[in-house]
């Protein structure tokens, strides 16, 4: 089938205008190279300007002296059992997280009070803690489970915790909103993170999310869905695609700039356990106990508590006894005789208990003043790096409703304009007195 001719007529060019055009092709081409090269060029300066800023990234050593004193809390799982519905076990572990984090705690220990006779009876759960898949009563791995997530960076929860049914309302409770829960702006050196999947050009090396556009790399081959904790060079551009970084401590970002850096949280499946499985090296050297029948705190001089690593173990809802007497290890008689101080924190209560999350904030509070760490972190200052969130959400509903679409429809007619309403009599008003 023959296709039909054009009605414009053929152009032909002359050889001067045919040496300009193939002049005109050479020269866009040798552009593109040039350009390309150039741009090869700029990658190959990046790289080692990267390359030289994560050489000069140095990690302080710090001597077992010289690190900073740690303050932990231990508080048993049973609490939750004395909540009447699943949303209220969620915010009781909520308010504990809460307090955690006003009050800077290091390390929160979950303790099973109950004993482990009743571990037969009872459900039995497991979770991944720092010491690795420990198991233990129900109650207590629920309480573990929301602190760690409430704990948890919002861009690395996703990995670190999938669909559980502990889990289930924990979008009802209010966001510790923590100093290392940086949002993607936040110009701070020190980042936490989860090692990816992603190749690399070597087998010394590794990408890691830290919640920024790209991933960054380490210079250390680490497992694949590891938490880290980087150090980035400082002034470095946040949207860069070739960001290395080192990788540091969970305790260096505290340790540098006294940033508040989260809790760990331990399972202990008794009493004893929160004694002999103490993270630190030589363990805890103050042990405080809270209990009505304890020593006024308000006779305690101000800082006359020294400590280097210290322990604030806290009761159920019969006190620290029921925790003693389910311990076949321990064997004194009486509960004040496990710690270094048995403290009154709450004299002359009016109500005839005191909730275990009250007691949290209110003993925390009392102690503030009489604890002396040895090596007390320094002030944290460059609060303009981890600026605070404005948004509350009503500047994101305004821009909801400027967004919706015009209703489609006849032009609506002129309704006059409505008289203001009266007054309410006295009458009207009695209903609600």
């Amino acid at each position: 089938m023959k296709t039909p001719k054009s009605d414009k007529p053929m152009l032909k060019l002359t050889a001067k205008q045919r040496q300009d055009r193939k002049e005109r092709k050479r020269q866009q081409k040798h552009a593109r190279h040039l350009k390309r090269v150039q741009k090869e060029f700029a990658e190959l300066d990046r790289e080692k300007a990267a390359a030289t800023a994560q050489a000069e990234l140095k990690v302080k050593q710090v001597s077992e002296v010289g690190l900073i004193s740690t303050l932990s809390i231990a508080v048993p799982g049973s609490i939750l059992d004395n909540a009447q519905s699943p949303e209220l076990r969620a915010c009781l572990a909520g308010q504990i997280a809460r307090a955690a984090c006003i009050f800077q705690v290091d390390e929160v220990v979950v303790f099973d009070d109950c004993g482990s006779g009743n571990q037969v009876t009872d459900k039995v759960g497991t979770i991944d803690t720092a010491e690795g898949t420990t198991s233990a009563r129900r109650c207590c791995v629920q309480l573990a489970r929301i602190l760690q997530y409430l704990e948890c960076p919002q861009y690395l929860r996703k990995f670190f915790f999938p669909i559980h049914n502990d889990l289930k309302f924990c979008g009802l409770l209010a966001p510790l909103d923590s100093q290392h829960h940086l949002r993607q702006a936040s110009e701070f050196e020190f980042r936490e993170g989860i090692v990816t999947n992603k190749p690399t050009k070597n087998d010394k090396s590794s990408f890691v999310n830290v919640g920024l556009l790209n991933d960054v790399l380490v210079d250390t081959k680490l497992d694949v869905g590891v938490r880290v904790t980087v150090k980035m060079p400082a002034g470095v551009d946040l949207k860069s695609k070739k960001i290395r970084a080192i990788v540091v401590p969970p305790s260096q970002p505290r340790q540098d700039t006294g940033i508040y850096w989260g809790y760990t949280v331990r399972i202990a499946n008794s009493l004893s356990q929160v004694f002999t499985k103490s993270p630190y090296k030589g363990g805890y050297d103050l042990t405080i106990g809270t209990s009505d029948t304890g020593t006024n705190v308000q006779e305690l001089e101000p800082k006359s508590l020294k400590y280097k690593h210290a322990l604030v173990v806290f009761g159920g809802v019969l006190g620290l006894e029921p925790a003693l007497d389910n311990d076949a290890k321990l064997t004194v008689d009486k509960v004040d005789m496990l710690f270094d101080e048995y403290l009154n924190t709450v004299p002359r209560q009016g109500s005839r208990t005191v909730r275990t999350e009250e007691a949290i904030l209110i003993s925390l509070a009392a102690l503030g003043e009489k604890l002396a760490p040895e090596n007390q972190p320094r002030d944290f200052t460059s609060f303009e790096a981890i600026p605070q969130s404005q948004d509350t959400g009503i500047q994101q509903y305004a821009f909801n409703e400027k967004r919706k679409k015009p209703t489609v429809g006849p032009p609506a007619e002129a309704t006059p304009a409505k008289e203001a309403p009266k007054a309410a009599s006295d009458d009207e008003l009695s209903r609600f007195d």
